[in-house]
């Protein structure tokens, strides 16, 4: 009586256990999603405001007048209409990561020119901000075989970051290195940002994930960016880290 006494104890406290393991899991991932509903609609709000008072703008006489000030706003308006575009593409992305379903198809391609395409596409937000680009191509052998649109995703989410990750106070600066070691291309990219702890470096890879230093929408994203940028270094036989000290530069 007493051994089964503790036996059907041990499978109460066992499944009690489980019971308690899930539910925690389940809030958990409840509050995931409430933050990432949260961070997208943040991020939708701004770009559709600032459309919106610069159609309001364009519609006064004095603005409707002067093509300086009409050419200004347009491409305010078309910059923002990029920005909800990359939002959605960015969640398009992450899902077709959950059903294995992402087109890559691979060609030779000059490891330089998808930098120097990525770099383009963040020029005119690091000018926005005063920062500057320093290249170091070291690498002879530049030649991948990769697929150009993924790749240079990649680049760019991890650009995007640095700029992000920059104090506002402060100029971004970032260093782009390559180089070859053995038969590999190594790619650097240093930035002289805000840092992250031991713990955000364990998870910056894992969706949704972003460091909060307060307010949860003080940097721009949500968490998809570089779970994406992981899996396509994966999907071509390559790796992808951080290197990083709270309140020093992160190399990936």
């Amino acid at each position: 009586m007493a051994g089964l006494s503790l036996v059907f104890t041990l499978i109460i406290v066992i499944a009690y256990s489980s019971a308690i393991s899930q539910l925690f899991q389940q809030r958990q991932i409840s509050q995931i999603k409430t933050d990432f509903i949260n961070n997208m609609t943040h991020e939708f709000k701004t770009p559709i405001a600032t459309i919106n008072l610069a159609l309001d703008s364009l519609k006064h006489p004095k603005i409707s007048s002067d093509p300086e000030k009409v050419a200004n706003y347009l491409r305010m308006i078309r910059e923002e209409n990029k920005r909800m575009h990359s939002q959605v593409e960015n969640v398009l992305r992450i899902s077709k990561l959950e059903k294995n379903d992402l087109d890559i198809q691979k060609e030779n391609l000059d490891l330089n020119d998808v930098l120097e395409d990525s770099i383009s596409h963040i020029a005119l937000i690091l000018e926005q901000r005063g920062g500057s680009l320093h290249r170091h191509f070291g690498a002879l052998r530049t030649t991948v075989l990769a697929n150009e649109s993924h790749l240079s995703n990649v680049f760019v989410n991890v650009l995007e970051n640095a700029i992000k990750y920059t104090d506002e106070s402060e100029a971004p600066v970032i260093d782009v290195y390559t180089e070859n070691v053995r038969d590999k291309i190594v790619i650097k990219i240093r930035d002289q940002g805000i840092g992250m702890s031991k713990n955000a470096q364990r998870k910056v890879f894992q969706k949704f994930f972003r460091e909060h230093t307060g307010n949860i929408h003080n940097v721009k994203g949500h968490g998809l960016g570089l779970a994406y940028a992981q899996r396509i270094v994966d999907d071509h036989h390559g790796d992808i880290y951080v290197e990083s000290e709270k309140g020093r530069e992160a190399h990936l």
